[in-house]
């Protein structure tokens, strides 16, 4: 139970302040506690909750004035000083160069008991773009081509840097991307060719030995254990191996042609090799799609004949990718058999396991059908099976060359996926178009900043979504969806999707209807302890591996997260943001409600009108919050934080949830619906503040465990109540000085927990390390606030990691190790992701963070606040599709350092218009009078 409330020590003081009634002000409104609140601190043991009502009351602001900040509004004035907080003292600027704040109004009222009927009061302040987009309608309707439906297939967004900084020079200390040697590599030993569900890992020879991270595998399912070309029982020697695109792989291999003389001895440098002057080249080729396709080319370029025996070593094991590293649990009868297939010879392995399991009242008996048939589609002298080997008899005169073409074809219940029928596909230009999240196209002719880091991490976040997308998800042909990385997540994951599908709304929205259509037809429906599952809870994750099929845990279709259902909602309302589509949005609305009732009647398991996670299953996620590994949620001593746990990023995602929805029932009529949960988002956001704000560290606490006592581990997860707006608007400031204090900000990024906390471990998956999706949302929050300086401190440093990493591709996590002296690079969670679709989709997301992009589709509107570093100059986006228009605008920064934009072209009802975001704490009335009528010069 809830302790006592306590009066505070001051209220707020200052005309126009929060506590003066006369100005609008909550002066009668009751008092409220906070935890750790200065004068009369709690003890650490002590439960920080109160029963729900308790406090503020539960009514809200009668009048419907908005609250200020975040997603509810601009909220009351301040004094332009500085921030207060709660307790009447200043905060400190962290910044001696910070803008000073300036005076807010507070909105409007409503008509009583109601919500205007042309100022919902959302996040958008919709009453005022209602009217700027009333005045912009005026205006001729720009020339351009016929209208772009966006729906289907993926529409383009181009990105391209078109001019260098001034006089070619370094600017704001900056180093050139190409100054630099570093270069970071994922699981440095393993290769990578993978396309959707399959993934082919080999060594760093290109070859398949048996070890635990190699193979061909497929849903998850080690389809080849074994797989190595050999010259008459010998191994040719390596040369050069690469990836040409992520699906498509090419290998030299060289070696002296059997029975070829070796050659006179070199007697100068005696660095020439026989190899090198009498050379047998191997070629391999690879393509993957649903299977394999390799082309196998040799060439004698020596001047004897020779012959010999080609050998594929090549064997299948069929473990789940859980087994490779440890015992195996499910067994099952394997067959080989060599013979005659469809268009040649054909091995083929054949797979069939079965389980039979009682759990928690899920019980039955479980089947599994894999196989695998490699077909010789051709080759230039007959195969034969002997020994467990593939042989093919070759003779080659000087200059003569051999081919081969094997298809390596999965069978799922009995079902063939079929690869790449082309040999050579390498050379084609990748998936066909609709496979992939947008035909973008980046260039720069700079290299003297990060520019070329950006446009490359942009174009390979591109290529890396197209090849983790899932085709066959379920997504009913409404968009598409991808697995949440390689090559340990081929899956689809509930909340990585969601956040992946909304992040990269800047270059394409196929991925939400796809993402959100997938998990409506898996949302729960009946009550299964076993999988974690209740009727109107999303899924978190639904794997396809042999243990997963055959029941040996509750992973086939697992519901143990809390985010994913609150975040439903929020995509929702992004997909209406960026379309305005009404057929689009409309088969998602009921599935974004159960969920929210979910929330509402399953997870606030304490009673106090927060929402908790805790697991029911045997098998179950202890941790369901954003932080999901076992030992992520710890107190300021290390000691494990019991279940159920209410994490303070999760009142935030319900918070926003809500709040966007409502704005989206509003647009559909349903407004008595709309208003319940814009109230209830109110009330939400009261309460939050209240119990989960300490004055002591200028924070959120962490959450507050199930026995009520406030976990006070510094760490990352307040960054997403600054992005989701549930944080009151004067504790913003400092809580965002909190994050970049040299505990948390690493210099690479903001680390998942403080490098002062007992429990802190760099290399751990959430006690100290680096999450680049994390800094996605956190530089929207930012630009949302107003707060442009830590928009760009915080994408620099991102980008400049990025600029360290294999093809610019920031991983799934990197360690939080300091950047300084010591440590010119960050090293790597050891089983990081690389590709991974979150981290992929967080850069769009920092790159719409400094172009201050907002959509809104609904009034044909394009919102623009560009805030360019010196880092980046100059970049143009082509064809940002909002609703049934796409606009081409350039973005500058000036020598004053400055930015502008212009419009260089656009096809559709759209206005672009310069506005600050609505609740910025930098920008006043003068400033977004002044963007708006800027905004209707021509070229704007």
């Amino acid at each position: 139970m809830a302790g006592p409330a306590r009066r505070r020590d001051a209220p707020l003081a200052g005309p126009g302040g929060p506590r003066d009634p006369a100005a609008g002000g909550r002066g009668d409104r009751p008092d409220r506690q906070r935890a750790g609140r200065q004068g009369a601190h709690r003890d650490a043991d002590r439960p920080l909750r109160r029963p729900p009502g308790a406090g503020r009351g539960s009514g809200g602001d009668p009048a419907g004035r908005s609250r200020g900040g975040g997603a509810v509004g601009a909220g009351a004035g301040l004094p332009a000083g500085g921030h207060r907080q709660h307790d009447g003292r200043r905060v400190r600027r962290r910044r001696q160069e910070r803008l000073p704040l300036r005076r807010h109004r507070t909105a409007r009222r409503t008509p009583p008991g109601g919500v205007h009927p042309r100022r919902f009061p959302d996040e958008l302040h919709l009453g005022h773009l209602h009217r700027l987009a009333d005045r912009l309608r005026a205006r001729p309707r720009p020339a351009g081509g016929p209208l772009s439906p966006r729906r289907g297939h993926a529409r383009a967004v181009r990105l391209e840097l078109v001019r260098k900084c001034a006089c070619g020079r370094r600017e704001g200390g900056i180093v050139g991307a190409n100054r630099t040697l570093v270069r970071i590599r994922p699981r440095p030993n393993t290769g990578f060719v993978s396309q959707g569900r399959t993934v082919l890992a080999t060594g760093s020879d290109g070859f398949v030995d048996g070890g635990a991270d190699h193979g061909l595998f497929v849903h998850q399912t080690r389809m080849i254990s074994r797989y190595r070309w050999r010259f008459n029982g010998g191994a040719p020697e390596p040369v050069v191996l690469s990836n040409v695109l992520q699906h498509t792989w090419m290998g030299y291999y060289i070696l002296v042609p059997p029975g070829a003389e070796a050659g006179a001895p070199d007697e100068g440098s005696g660095q020439m090799r026989p190899v090198s002057e009498q050379t047998l080249e191997l070629r391999l080729s690879r393509s993957v799609g649903g299977g394999v396709h390799e082309d196998v080319d040799l060439t004698n370029f020596s001047t004897e004949p020779t012959a010999f025996t080609l050998e594929l070593d090549v064997d299948a094991d069929f473990a789940d990718q859980i087994e490779t590293r440890g015992p195996r649990r499910q067994t099952g009868e394997l067959s080989r058999q060599w013979g005659e297939g469809p268009g040649g010879a054909e091995l083929l392995f054949d797979y069939r396991a079965e389980h039979t399991c009682d759990r928690q009242g899920d019980r039955g008996t479980a089947r599994l059908h894999r196989g695998l048939a490699l077909r010789i589609r051709r080759a230039d002298s007959p195969p034969r099976w002997e020994n467990g080997r593939i042989r093919f008899d070759v003779r080659l005169p000087p200059g003569g060359r051999w081919h081969a073409c094997l298809l390596l074809v999965p069978l799922l219940e009995g079902e063939a996926i079929e690869p790449p029928a082309a040999c050579r596909e390498f050379v084609r230009a990748g998936p066909p178009p609709g496979e992939r999240p947008a035909a973008t196209a980046f260039s720069t002719p700079d290299s003297t900043t990060l520019a070329p880091v950006v446009i490359n991490a942009l174009n390979q976040a591109c290529e890396d979504l197209a090849a983790m997308r899932l085709d066959d998800a379920g997504s009913d042909g409404r968009g598409w969806t991808v697995a949440a990385g390689l090559p340990m997540y081929v899956a689809l994951y509930g909340r990585d999707t969601l956040t992946a599908a909304w992040q990269s709304g800047l270059a394409q929205t196929a991925m939400m209807d796809g993402t959100l259509a997938a998990l409506a037809s898996r949302q729960g429906t009946r009550r299964d302890d076993w999988r974690d599952e209740q009727p109107g809870r999303m899924l978190h994750e639904a794997h396809t591996g042999p243990l997963q099929m055959l029941n040996f845990n509750p992973r086939r279709r697992y519901y143990g997260s809390i985010t994913t259902s609150a975040f439903y909602a929020v995509v929702v309302a992004e997909l209406w943001h960026w379309t305005g589509d009404r057929e689009r949005v409309q088969p998602f609305i009921e599935p974004a409600l159960k969920a929210l009732r979910w929330l509402d009647d399953c997870s606030d398991l304490n009673g106090d009108g927060f929402y908790d996670y805790q697991t029911r299953s045997q098998q179950g996620v202890i941790h369901q919050a954003w932080k999901d590994s076992p030992g992520a949620i710890v107190h300021a001593d290390g000691s494990p934080a019991p279940t159920p746990i209410a994490t303070c990023e999760e009142q935030g995602f319900a918070y926003v949830a809500k709040l966007h929805l409502s704005e989206v029932l509003w647009w559909f009529g349903r407004r008595d619906e709309a208003r319940l949960l814009y109230h209830e988002a109110g009330e939400l956001r009261k309460r939050f503040n209240d119990a989960f704000w300490q004055a002591e560290d200028g924070t959120f606490v962490m959450g507050i465990d199930g026995q009520g006592r406030p976990i006070r581990s510094a760490g990352s997860n307040p960054g997403h109540c600054i992005a989701t707006g549930i944080a009151d608007k004067a504790l913003v400031p400092p809580a965002v000085e909190r994050l970049f204090r040299d505990d948390l900000f690493s210099g690479w990024g903001i680390r998942t927990l403080s490098a002062d906390h007992p429990s802190y471990n760099p290399y751990s998956y959430h006690r100290g390390s680096v999450w680049p999706v994390e800094h996605g949302t956190f530089a929207i929050g930012f630009y949302r606030w107003g707060l442009h300086e830590d928009v760009e401190r915080l994408c620099r440093a991102q980008f400049e990691a990025a600029a360290m990493f294999d093809l610019q591709r920031l991983p799934e996590v990197f360690s939080g190790h300091a950047r300084d002296g010591d440590h010119p690079f960050p090293a790597l969670y050891p089983q990081a992701n690389s590709p991974q679709a979150w981290s992929a989709s967080a850069v769009y997301c920092m790159l719409q963070a400094m172009l201050g992009l907002y959509p809104y589709a609904p009034l044909h509107l394009l919102l623009v606040d560009p805030h360019l570093p010196p880092w980046l100059p100059d970049i143009t986006l082509t064809d940002i599709a909002v609703g049934r228009a796409t606009a081409t605008v350039r973005f500058q920064r000036k020598a004053n350092g400055a930015s502008t934009y212009e419009v260089l072209r656009k096809r559709g009802p759209l206005h672009v218009v310069r506005q600050p975001s609505p609740w910025s704490l930098t920008a006043g009335f003068a400033e977004r009078a002044r963007d708006a009528l800027a905004s209707l010069l021509p070229g704007k």
